[in-house]
């Protein structure tokens, strides 16, 4: 096989959350929601590939000193200059083959730029899921299929030396799934109680706001937790959220510690003030682990590992905002971290490996508590949710954090024409509101991806390129 790109078009929609969403050290209430559309040539013929994600504030860098238009413009750059060095690569022999070329270049010039990895592979990922859907439209295979098939090309021992001689399919399972249970977030501002939303902050959109409505609506299964870094504070919205939780409520969660801490010593202060509370004893056996506690500056550190591994009564820890690179999951194992998550805009290569690794790992040790997660950055369709979800599946990941269907109306801002589109295609994981668009359909607390998995990369459908706005139209101003 030839695969080489020649044609990369940017296009940009900007999107207003329906309710704040408060992580880290930031909140987003309106965002610009990205769009790449490559032209591949495979073997003399030519195929469109598209790819989408939020340039959401704050979570690249997570660096309190910039301003969100200097963020965007860094998040526009890496994105614009991995299309030009995808342009300018000569044809490859698999779609994984041109990937590798395309992130070695892309981290020679981001490191030069000084652009942290997490930032610079943003660029990357972006193209990296747009060929995978022009070489699955060009094959007519799903991306379950073409992992399982290898045909992608994927070199595990390229990644990572000890899986050499071993394929994704003697990993992962047979089969995708059909359905993924979501992992509902709270966020740092979100009400608990209907009860305590003032009025002029309520949302008559007939979607539920508070966490009591969504667990009630959507008879959720599993929650994500955002912690802010302060004892007193959190260990009060954890008794708060545990009054939530009846028998017929009881949620297993996971804690996002949001890089909040710098050294072990507090966050395990935080940790050991939790367990000894009497009323949190019940709702901590729910706990399944804690996300990215420590800063990414440190997380890996040999001192924060030494810490970590010195501590023996430690929660099950996996990194995310610290899986920057290709092999950083490697590192995080050995410093005393049970595993990481997967986003595709941190790779799709890198996911497939960093699963097969944990696989691998639990071969050689069934009793290791390795894991790894599926996270969120607020997803939504018409593109992005899809091809995370079919990424997912085909991993086979039970259990997702999804929040872009509750911070977001759907496809409700997006040309009619799409949001049609999309919704024709896949009427097992949408559903149409009261008011006539199509928001996201959650059923005993998860999504069907049965039409995902079935679709060439999760989209399944033509979409109206044109009707959104070119890159070089969009002014950062127009975010209000």
């Amino acid at each position: 096989m030839a695969i080489a790109v020649r044609g990369c078009e940017i296009r940009i929609q900007n999107l207003r959350a329906r309710m704040p969403f408060r992580y880290g050290i930031t909140t987003m209430s309106v965002v610009p929601h990205l769009f790449v559309q490559l032209a591949v040539e495979i073997d003399g013929a030519l195929v469109r590939g598209t790819a989408a994600d939020h340039l959401p504030p704050k979570w690249f860098t997570k660096d309190p000193e910039t301003s969100y238009v200097n963020d965007v413009r860094d998040m526009l750059e890496v994105i614009a200059r991995a299309g030009e060095l995808a342009k300018a690569l000569p044809p490859a022999g698999s779609v994984f083959a041109l990937w590798q070329v395309l992130y070695a270049e892309q981290k020679r010039w981001g490191t030069a730029r000084g652009h942290p990895p997490l930032l610079w592979n943003f660029g990357v990922s972006l193209m990296e899921r747009a060929l995978i859907e022009a070489f699955c439209r060009a094959r007519s295979t799903t991306f379950a299929m073409a992992v399982r098939t290898n045909s992608l090309g994927t070199s595990l021992g390229a990644l990572y030396p000890e899986l050499a001689g071993h394929a994704p399919s003697d990993y992962l399972p047979a089969k995708p799934l059909a359905s993924i249970q979501v992992r509902h977030t709270v966020g740092l501002g979100d009400p608990l109680t209907t009860a305590e939303i003032p009025d002029s902050e309520r949302i008559s959109d007939g979607l539920p706001q508070s966490l009591e409505k969504c667990l009630g609506t959507y008879d959720l299964r599993f929650l994500k937790i955002k912690l802010c870094g302060d004892i007193d504070r959190d260990r009060e919205r954890l008794h708060a959220i545990s009054r939530l939780m009846d028998g017929s409520r009881a949620c297993q969660f996971t804690l996002d510690g949001n890089e909040n801490y710098r050294a072990v010593a507090p966050f395990r202060e935080l940790w050991e003030s939790l367990l000894s509370d009497p009323a949190l004893t019940d709702f901590l056996q729910g706990l399944l682990f804690v996300e990215q506690p420590f800063h990414r500056d440190v997380a890996l550190t040999g001192d924060t590992c030494a810490a970590l591994l010195e501590w023996k009564g430690r929660p099950p820890i996996i990194i995310d905002e610290s899986d920057g690179e290709v092999g950083t999951l490697a590192t995080a194992l050995a410093g005393g971290y049970v595993g990481t998550s997967h986003k595709n805009c941190k790779g799709v290569f890198k996911g497939i490996a960093n699963a097969c690794l944990i696989a691998h790992r639990r071969a050689l040790d069934p009793a290791l508590p390795l894991q790894i997660s599926a996270e969120d950055l607020s997803n939504v369709g018409p593109i992005a949710l899809q091809q995370d979800l079919a990424v997912i599946a085909t991993l086979g990941i039970p259990h997702a954090e999804r929040n872009g269907h509750h911070y977001f109306t759907a496809l409700r801002q997006f040309p009619p024409a799409i949001s049609a589109a999309v919704s024709a295609a896949h009427p097992d994981l949408f559903r149409q509101h009261s008011e006539g668009y199509p928001v996201v359909r959650l059923e005993h607390g998860a999504m069907d991806v049965t039409s995902v998995v079935a679709a060439p990369f999760g989209v399944g459908c033509a979409l109206d390129f044109a009707a959104l706005t070119p890159l070089a139209d969009w002014r950062a101003d127009s975010l209000g």
